[in-house]
């Protein structure tokens, strides 16, 4: 049976919503120009109107038209990376939509900050969601850094031992594992995106 697309404008409403919720918050993490939370919510107003506006189109193209938008539009270091993230996906995404089947990849993609997968320690998103299934990775294509899984799993179990859910654990984990994880407001930021996203998709949450 064929998944059913999801509704990306839907999607990056509801993040550009969340973000707002927490824009001074993010902006008082912002140490060093104050400014982060207002960055945050305009980067993903700007994405959602650009894949609003590519609706008809397939996610691919959505993603491409929406990372050359920011670029346009935005300067910040976030932006960048949000741009090169969309870029990304817009490969992935190729001639596809995002089903809830692989919305989680998307998630990933996003949280990376553009970084190739095997800067970020391959599919630790993947590989967690398979650890908690009682799964294992097989294969060359599920091979992970080491130093990357074990930072995740670290960052995993110290989320869970402070209480967070699941899918905000395995969140923090990709976070940590991925280039917004080197700085605390990008990495806040991120977690925010992520678990309303995970939130969205039904995630593995409470």
């Amino acid at each position: 049976m064929t998944e059913s697309p999801l509704d990306l404008a839907k999607l990056f409403s509801a993040v550009t919503d969340a973000l707002s919720e927490k824009q001074d918050l993010l902006n008082e993490e912002d140490h060093y120009n104050n400014n982060h939370g207002d960055n945050m919510v305009s980067i993903f107003d700007t994405i959602t109107k650009a894949v609003s506006k590519k609706k008809r189109a397939d996610a691919g193209e959505a993603f491409s038209y929406a990372s050359r938008m920011v670029k346009e539009k935005h300067t910040s270091g976030s932006s960048q990376a949000y741009a090169q993230a969309l870029a990304q996906a817009a490969d992935t995404f190729k001639s596809k939509q995002v089903t809830p089947e692989n919305a989680f990849g998307l998630i990933q993609t996003l949280l990376g900050g553009g970084a190739p997968a095997a800067d970020t320690g391959g599919d630790i998103l993947g590989s967690l969601l398979s650890g908690l299934a009682g799964g294992q990775q097989t294969g060359s294509d599920g091979a992970l850094d080491a130093g990357d899984l074990l930072s995740a799993g670290m960052a995993f179990l110290q989320a869970r031992q402070e209480g967070d859910s699941a899918a905000e654990a395995i969140i923090q984990a990709v976070v940590s594992g991925g280039a917004l994880g080197s700085s605390s407001h990008r990495s806040t930021s991120g977690q925010l995106i992520g678990n309303t996203l995970m939130k969205l998709l039904g995630g593995l949450g409470n």
